[in-house]
This record gives structure tokens, sequence and C-alpha cells, in this order.
């Protein structure tokens, strides 16, 4: 701000000046002092020689100054810059830089009580798209629908009263027969209670739809009429291109959880090929980001987040208390392989599994899902993945299976045959370096003969303990937990996900903001 003067005769030069003295850069003002200096200086070199070297050396020691509270100052700040654009601008728009934590691309669960991410706006949808898409009068888990038993306890599923047998008191409340297509329920439910939900849709960041799509669509999976299987999509995309909050953005600020991978969303049009429903190839789901059990690749808004298991913690202290039973179990085989042939295909590579494990008995612990119950995580299933150091993970029936996240859960060290099993998958909640917690063999090399056993073998103790730790440490980015208390904030992989999204559209917002201003200068100065 300009000097007030009391006289109106100052001339014009005199103004424009004053006004470019008051504009001086921060440097300009470090020379200030050293250009008085000289002036003293020279007042007394004329009377005593001696200042001369007093002279040199203090307009040394100022040039010395200058430059190192200059330069390196303005490079380091212009460095900072750098290093704090969001990581999006340069690369993927889904992970931006400020997500960095312990896992390398896993967005950082924040501690501000007061949402500094956001808040959630959680439609309240008819219930033709929710609770009515439940069954309710089944009896038996078939094993192609895995529909029955859904329901119970929020979705968290029936209480797993089994495991009594083999687990301590302390835990068994926190385990539940959990269906491995549940997570619509679950992040309803988990929604519904979330600390950072906010019931003015004015104030959200984000809106989140609770519409049970997998269950919907699951109706009619295993019947020929593709109708059928779009009928609750279509009807659900109706009502809600008709609320207010969708039309103001196109749906770029909402979100949804698919309890199915997503391929029984993305039918294809190939004649014969006609699986599942066409929900995320309408064009009114092109900007709506989704939660879903496996991400199809290249697609930025498909979200991929852990199958859920049978252990949802109450609270951090039980989770803590869990993570210490894994780390002391005695485990009595170098491997373990469940699952089930999957007699329809040529070369079969789970055949191949099972009969390998079956010729290495003394090695390995072999749970055949086709002899033994194993849905909805049974108890042979866990007492067989907490007794065995490594647990063999092929695909399933797609890339991905729940299998990875039960042995994990138990401590077990997993091991890989595909890349997108688990390495393309699941960025925010798996570690970014994958021989940290996991061993990676190629299925082409074990079809050739190459021995799992020596593979497994070739580890020592020490790395082995290593691995397994870091799978320790992972557990609460894989579990969904069922707070006692919902205001507690467990790190889980539900908190993970919905602040990987809040965190996402915070950034895109700013990113925004930030490119239309520039737009809005550009274009002043083409005018």
């Amino acid at each position: 701000m300009l000097p007030a003067y009391s006289n109106s005769s100052s001339s014009s030069s005199e103004l424009h000046t004053l006004k470019k003295l008051n504009k001086i850069p921060e440097k300009t003002h470090l020379l200030l002092p050293m250009k008085n200096t000289f002036h003293l200086l020279q007042t007394h070199i004329s009377s005593d020689p001696r200042f001369w070297l007093l002279a040199a050396f203090l307009s040394l020691q100022a040039l010395i100054l200058f430059i190192t509270r200059s330069s390196p100052l303005s490079f380091s700040s212009r460095q900072r810059q750098q290093q704090q654009q969001p990581h999006f601008i340069q690369q993927d728009r889904l992970f931006p830089a400020h997500f960095s934590g312990p896992h390398q691309n896993r967005p950082s669960i924040s501690d501000d009580p007061e949402c500094g991410s956001g808040r959630v706006y959680v439609y309240d949808l008819p219930s033709m798209f929710t609770k009515d898409l439940i069954l309710s009068d089944c009896d038996d888990l078939h094993p192609w629908r895995w529909q029955c038993g859904i329901g119970p306890n929020d979705g968290y599923g029936k209480d797993a009263v089994e495991l009594a047998r083999i687990l301590p008191e302390k835990f068994v409340p926190a385990w539940y027969r959990t269906n491995q297509f549940s997570l619509e329920l679950i992040f309803h439910y988990r929604m519904l209670n979330y600390r950072c939900r906010t019931l003015e849709p004015e104030s959200a960041t984000a809106f989140y739809m609770p519409f049970y799509a997998g269950l919907a669509v699951a109706k009619y999976l295993w019947i020929n009429d593709t109708s059928k299987r779009d009928w609750h999509c279509n009807e659900f995309l109706k009502w809600v291109q008709n609320q207010t909050h969708w039309k103001k953005n196109k749906g770029s600020d909402h979100f949804i959880t698919l309890g199915r991978i997503t391929w029984d969303f993305r039918r294809l049009t190939d004649p014969g090929k006609e699986w599942g429903s066409n929900f995320l190839n309408l064009p009114e789901m092109e900007k709506v980001s989704s939660f879903t059990l496996e991400r199809a690749p290249g697609i930025d808004l498909d979200i991929s987040i852990p199958y859920p298991t049978g252990f949802h913690p109450h609270s951090k202290k039980q989770l803590r208390q869990w993570q210490n039973f894994v780390r002391k179990q005695n485990r009595t085989r170098l491997f373990t392989f469940v699952g089930a042939s999957h007699g329809s295909l040529d070369n079969d590579f789970r055949s191949l599994l099972l009969s390998y494990c079956y010729n290495q008995s003394d090695s390995c612990r072999v749970v055949d899902c086709s002899l033994t119950a194993c849905n909805n995580g049974s108890s042979v299933v866990l007492k067989a993945s907490l007794s065995s150091h490594f647990c063999l993970q092929p695909k399933g029936d797609s890339y991905t299976r729940r299998g990875v996240f039960d042995c994990m859960v138990a401590g077990s060290i997993p091991v890989f045959f595909w890349n997108r099993t688990a390495y393309d998958q699941y960025q925010w909640f798996l570690p970014g370096k994958p021989k940290s917690y996991s061993v990676f063999i190629h299925h082409e090399e074990v079809r050739k003969g190459k021995s799992i056993r020596k593979v497994l073998e070739g580890y020592s103790k020490e790395e082995v303990k290593k691995m397994r730790e870091k799978v320790i440490e992972t557990i609460p980015s894989l579990v969904y937990a069922r707070p006692s208390d919902p205001s507690e904030s467990i790190g889980d992989a539900f908190e993970i996900a919905v602040e990987g999204v809040l965190g996402r559209l915070k950034y895109e917002k700013i990113w925004n903001e930030e490119w239309k201003d520039d737009e809005d200068e550009d274009g002043g100065l083409i005018r």
C-alpha cells in the first residue's frame, strides 16, 4: 500500500517512482544493507588505507551470504513445487501423490476428525433397489448363485460359531459366515454409520448410490435372458438421473459398490458371449467410480477392492490382537492349496495343483472343495491357512479369487501364478513391492515341470519371517471391520476405499478449478 501524501502537487513521475520502490523484490531488499555498508566504508577509506583490507573482506563475506541465501533457496522452492504437484497431473489421476503411505499406491487414511477429504451423502433408494433384492426364503447354498445367507448381520452373514473349536474365545464374535458377494450390503451398512456421512447433500463432496446391482444381476445370470439381467439396472439409472445432484455433474461425483467382478457388468457384444449385464457399458455410468472385486484393465474408474473374508474385527484393539495371534502360529506345513478342479476346462491348472499337492502330502496340505464345503470361510479353510507357511493362489473362475484374502488374513504367504490375480489389482490395499509379501511362479513354468516345493524351500527362515511380517502388517487393509463404536476409525479396507475416492474427487476439483483459472487468464490476455 502506498503512503498517504498531503502535497497534492507531487509529480506523476515521483508517484511512479514510489510505486516501483514499493514493488522491490525480496532479493533486492537483501542488497540494501550491503549498499549502506559500502557507502560507510567509502567515507573512511581515504583517511585510513587499512580500510581497503577490511572492505575487501566484508565484500567477500557479503557476496557469499547473498549467493547462499538466494540461489539455493529458489532452487529448492522450485523442487518442492514440482514434488507437491498431484501425481495424477503427470501420470494417473487415480493415484495422487498425496496418497503415499505404507503401501506404495494406496491412499492414506485421514486422521482429520473434521473429515478433511470431504463428506459423503448416501441416497435413500426405493426398496426395489436394495432390501427387496435380498433372498430371504432360501435354506441352501446353490454352488453357482451363492446368494443364500447373504442378509444376516447387515450383510456380514451368520455368526461363525463353529470356529470356537480352533480359535480363542475372544476372536469368535468377530468371525462370520460371510458371502463373497456381500459387499454391497456391507458397504451400505458402513456408509450409513460412516463418521463423514452428511445428511445435507449441499455439503457433500461425493454421493454414494447403495444399489445392490450384483444381487439384481445374479438373479438372472444363469438364464439366457439379457432383458431380465438389465431391468433393475436400467430402472435404477432412470431414477438417479432425475435426482438434482446427479444432474449437476452427470454422476462424476458419484460412486457405487458392485459386489461382483467387473465382467458381470460389462457384457461383451460377441455372439455367444452375452454374459452378465451391460450396466457399466452404458453412457450414464462413464463418469461414475465403481468399487468391484476385479477391475477391468485400463479403466480408471474401476477400483478393485478385496473380497470379503469371514473376519470382521469390532475394534482396532481386536485387530491388533489378531495380528499377534497369527504371528505366533506353529506352521507345520510348507504350503497349502484350497480349491477344486474346474472339470469343464481342458488342461485345468487347478486340477494340476491338486494332483501336485496330493503327491507332496508331507509338504502340502490340501483342502479339496469338491469334497469339503469351502464356501463362506469354513473352519477347515482357516485351519489349513493358519498351519501353513505359504498358500497357492491360482486364478479362480476369473483372474482373482477370495482365497487370496482368506489365506493372508491367516498370516500365510500367497504364491501367485498370474500377475492379474493380485499385482494388477488392489493397488490401494496391497504392498507396492510384490516380492515383499508374496512369491510368483509363472503358470507355464509349473506346467513344464518346475517344482513349487523346491522354489518355496529355497527361501530361508529369515526371508519367510520377513515376508510373513509384511503380510501381517497388511491385514488391516484387507478386512472389512464391523466397529462396535461407529465413530472409531480402524483403517480397514472400507475406509481406504472411501477415503481414496473422496481424495481423488477433492484433487480433481482443485485441478479443474486451477485449469479454469488458467483458461480465464489466457482468455483475458487474448482479449
